[in-house]
């Protein structure tokens, strides 16, 4: 098989000779530049993705995929309701919750809480929570007489209870009495501290069963939205339209996107502007190819010259010095990519960075490498070092092989 005179050149103009140790020099400091930046990208962008996978999944371990509501007001046939959604495919489960703001008070310690009633009689209802349970048990909720409550572990850190002590629940709402409306007060013993990882929802909420939500807030037979457990949590979006539109008025739907979407929004912003930012370690590298192409063109004019001579067409020339430069790209993105997923691989298995869990909630860095991108990554470092060898190469075609001869 023949090979192009443009590659074989541009091949050996990678290797210089022993009087031209700078130019190998040169080519080697910008593969590691382009190495290095590759690297560097291919680190930080996976673990921002395992960060957003690790809230994701914490997330979604409280709340729902799914929240059906009611315009105006609680659900009454929620029964129906969820039995109707049932049918839909994709659906795994469905259950009825109350959420409501709330008071707790043990001795002289006071906070206000999101308190949520459930049913434990629904199946896949409390599934994430069983996960998060770290003491009691959530089974002991379903004794009625008991009147159980379950606190996260930061809430019963701030309240100073255990299993077994009492917690006053205080309604801000109130009751109507003989004597005017009066705050309603009522004692709950704590059967289970739970540990969900987020600072936000182990501090700010607490679990009653659904048949004491609905006493405590003077409810009947009704509920403040129904939840629906997806089999595709990327397909949120997309189900919770098909069943408002199944469901019909009075009923809305929100998908978990939906509802922490300026959250999300952020981190993805976030993740955008590290590319952008951490891009510019490969920029550099491109103006190491730039300068050691410049210092290679001086060094074979006479060979362009010769080249010319015997024919060579500018875009030949072109050819050679583009290719001399593109290979420097890909070498460097090569080891870049190998070195970034060693590093990325080092992380996840052997957790060699650690964090403080009373700060983070994570004792260790979170990686996940996305096939994606690896690719954009790796795409955009070669797309660079292209760009960087036109200039050059356009200069080199651009040579008077007179001028070049003159000298020698």
């Amino acid at each position: 098989m023949k090979i192009p005179y443009e590659l074989f050149i541009g091949l050996r103009y990678l290797r210089a000779k022993r009087k031209q140790t700078s130019i190998s020099v040169n080519t080697i400091i910008s593969i590691a530049g382009v190495a290095l930046g590759v690297t560097a990208l291919i680190v930080v962008l996976s673990v921002m993705s395992g960060f957003q996978e690790d809230l994701q999944g914490k997330i979604l371990g409280i709340n729902s995929h799914i929240v059906i509501l009611q315009f105006g007001g609680n659900i009454r046939d929620y029964r129906t309701v969820i039995d109707r959604v049932k049918t839909q495919n994709g659906v795994l489960s469905a259950s009825p919750f109350i959420i409501n703001q709330a008071m707790l008070s043990s001795g002289k310690m006071t906070q206000g809480v999101v308190l949520r009633g459930i049913d434990l009689s629904y199946k896949g209802s409390t599934t994430y929570l069983q996960k998060t349970i770290k003491e009691g048990s959530l089974d002991t909720l379903k004794d009625e007489r008991m009147h159980g409550i379950i606190l996260g572990k930061e809430l019963s850190k701030n309240l100073a209870v255990f299993i077994g002590d009492s917690v006053n629940v205080i309604s801000p709402a109130g009751s109507l009495t003989p004597v005017g409306m009066l705050p309603k007060m009522k004692t709950f013993k704590v059967i289970g501290i739970f540990d969900s990882g987020m600072f936000e929802f182990d501090s700010n909420i607490a679990y009653i069963s659904l048949k004491d939500a609905q006493s405590f807030f003077e409810m009947g037979d009704t509920v403040t939205a129904t939840e629906v457990r997806i089999d595709n949590i990327y397909k949120a979006r997309e189900l919770s339209h098909e069943i408002q539109q199944f469901l019909g008025p009075p009923y809305f739907s929100r998908s978990w996107m939906e509802m922490n979407r300026n959250l999300f929004s952020a981190l993805k912003l976030e993740k955008i502007a590290m590319f952008i930012i951490l891009v510019l370690i490969i920029l550099v590298a491109a103006f190491n190819i730039v300068s050691t192409l410049i210092m290679i063109i001086i060094e074979k004019g006479k060979d362009i010259a010769i080249l010319k001579s015997m024919g060579a067409t500018n875009s030949g020339i072109m050819s050679i010095f583009i290719i001399n430069g593109l290979m420097i790209g890909i070498v460097g993105t090569i080891i870049g990519v190998i070195g970034g997923y060693s590093v990325c691989y080092l992380l996840k298995t052997y957790q060699i960075i650690t964090l403080p869990g009373d700060i983070y909630h994570i004792t260790h860095l979170p990686v996940k490498m996305n096939t994606l991108d690896f690719i954009v990554i790796s795409l955009s470092a070669i797309g660079i070092s292209f760009l960087a060898t036109l200039y050059p190469s356009w200069q080199a075609a651009h040579l008077d092989p007179a001028e070049s001869l003159r000298y020698e």
